[in-house]
């Protein structure tokens, strides 16, 4: 037990995936609350949110909403999962590197949401993901089409 805790070698796949879809949950809830807390204040917060890409304040708003709480959804449940990780880097990215500067005064929340989601990016979401279903779903329908 003590040798196989310790042990340099990778888990198992099913192991990694469980782990990776607990991470997808935790991360994408939290990332999913911090953009709830966006829209549920977007009157007040529209006059005067950043604007980074010079697009207004109301429509810079909207699209870290999106980010936020549309792209954790998929995130979540691994559908699009590298696709909607997109959006979540270059958001988190404008908002450390543009908006606070590059500074970890105020600005490491961003940093470690961008460097999370490049790290899960690279990972990919495990097999307990709606990719993965889809992905062996067309694999039996080519391997039925080719028998």
């Amino acid at each position: 037990m003590f040798k196989k805790a310790f042990s340099p070698t990778l888990p198992s796949t099913s192991f990694v995936s469980a782990l990776l879809l607990l991470a997808r949950i935790f991360i994408g809830v939290m990332f999913l609350l911090h953009g709830m807390q966006k829209w549920l204040m977007f009157g007040t917060m529209s006059q005067n949110f950043p604007d980074p890409l010079h697009i207004g304040s109301a429509w810079s708003l909207i699209l870290i909403i999106i980010a936020e709480v549309v792209c954790s959804f998929f995130f979540i449940f691994g559908f699009m999962y590298r696709l909607v990780l997109l959006p979540m880097i270059f958001a988190m990215g404008m908002a450390f590197f543009v908006i606070h500067d590059g500074s970890l005064d105020g600005g490491e929340l961003s940093l470690i949401y961008m460097m999370i989601f490049v790290f899960m990016y690279f990972i990919g979401p495990g097999k307990l993901s709606i990719d993965a279903w889809l992905k062996r779903r067309f694999e039996e329908s080519i391997e039925r089409k080719s028998a």
